[in-house]
């Protein structure tokens, strides 16, 4: 049923185009949002970075509960990273790239290269043709089934809650994100700025390991990086590994059913919602990135008709998603290997 109402109302909107001309008033930017934002993330994240660097001599727990709070204002300032990639945020292109630049020094995600392959995950959302870049990697059914053995325990292991949302994150921050691993065209003039960006990082931080003391910085920085890798990447599974969710072959593909199946409305608690910059408001992001984090919470209220055909997941609701692994064509929706394997069973795959 959902699937109809949603194709029903994207067949809409391409007749109506006033729905989706009603988004582009939100994208229009704000210098002085942008700057409080930029002011109330940075801030209270040295300050806590201090107290964290000054807490290791009396006791890491208290370093760890300090880091938790922090890496979620490092997802903040991460977010206004990602607005800049998606060239809003500030109308200024000078100043946004600065801004960009900054905020990727601290997060460890190297701004322009990562842009680069955010931009192609907004643009093929959902195709099963396009799963290695900017997504995570989700087989078929089908894919699944004529796996062998060592095959089948390879894509296990990596699905297992211990890879995908604690070894995976910190690998993917700390060194997928190190190296151009991404053979197209359109990023062969990105290499040389990935490897400038690695340089950068190496000199600041050895230069601050250096007067800070070696232990005492990389235990403060490693540890909101870690933990702020775990959250990035739990946020970005919930929007996008749903039940039903939205992946179709490039033939049957379409990008607004993407934007409002394909992504998740994470209603999460509103302080929560501050901290990640409203990214939980995942449909309307898809519909228009150009629309600023600071924006998301008025366009959504202005426009609930959305929500009536999008996923809207709690906290408590999404914790279910782990569970998620294999993407049935059948069914149009994800589901566990417990399920495949009683499909397998019943000779119905």
């Amino acid at each position: 049923m959902l699937f109809y109402q949603a194709y029903f109302i994207v067949e809409n909107l391409k007749i109506d185009k006033s729905l989706l001309r009603n988004f582009t008033k939100y994208t229009i930017t704000d210098k002085t949002k942008a700057t409080i934002q930029i002011i109330n993330s940075f801030g209270p994240f040295i300050a806590i970075w201090v107290l964290m660097y000054f807490s290791l001599d009396y006791s890491y727990w208290l370093t760890l509960f300090l880091g938790v709070i922090n890496s979620f204002f490092l997802v903040r300032i991460f977010i206004i990273q990602h607005d800049c990639g998606h060239r809003t945020f500030l109308d200024n292109t000078t100043a946004r790239n600065i801004v960009g630049y900054v905020c990727s020094i601290f997060s460890t995600i190297p701004y322009h290269y990562w842009a680069k392959s955010h931009h192609i995950h907004h643009s093929h959302n959902g195709q099963l043709e396009v799963r290695d870049i900017g997504d995570i990697d989700t087989l078929t059914v089908n894919e699944y089934k004529v796996l062998n053995t060592w095959g089948r325990i390879k894509y296990r292991v990596y699905r297992s809650i211990p890879v995908m949302f604690f070894i995976g994150p910190i690998y993917y921050v700390l060194i997928h994100n190190r190296l151009p691993m991404i053979n197209m065209d359109v990023f062969k003039n990105e290499t040389w700025r990935l490897w400038l960006n690695n340089v950068v990082l190496a000199i600041i931080f050895i230069t601050l390991g250096y007067y800070l003391g070696w232990y005492k910085f990389f235990m403060t920085h490693l540890t909101i990086v870690v933990l702020f890798s775990v959250i990035a990447i739990w946020f970005f599974y919930v929007q996008h590994q749903h039940e039903e969710a939205y992946k179709q072959w490039r033939d049957k593909w379409d990008y607004l059913t993407a934007a409002i199946r394909g992504s998740t409305y994470y209603k999460v608690p509103r302080v929560f919602n501050w901290l990640t910059g409203n990214i939980g408001i995942h449909h309307i992001h898809h519909l228009n990135p150009a629309i600023p984090n600071y924006n998301l919470k008025k366009a959504l209220a202005e426009n609930q008709w959305i929500n009536q055909y999008v996923t809207i997941l709690t906290f408590w609701e999404s914790l279910k998603l782990a569970s998620n692994k294999l993407w049935d064509e059948s069914s149009q929706r994800m589901i566990t290997f417990a399920e495949y394997y009683r499909l397998e069973k019943a000779g119905l795959v």
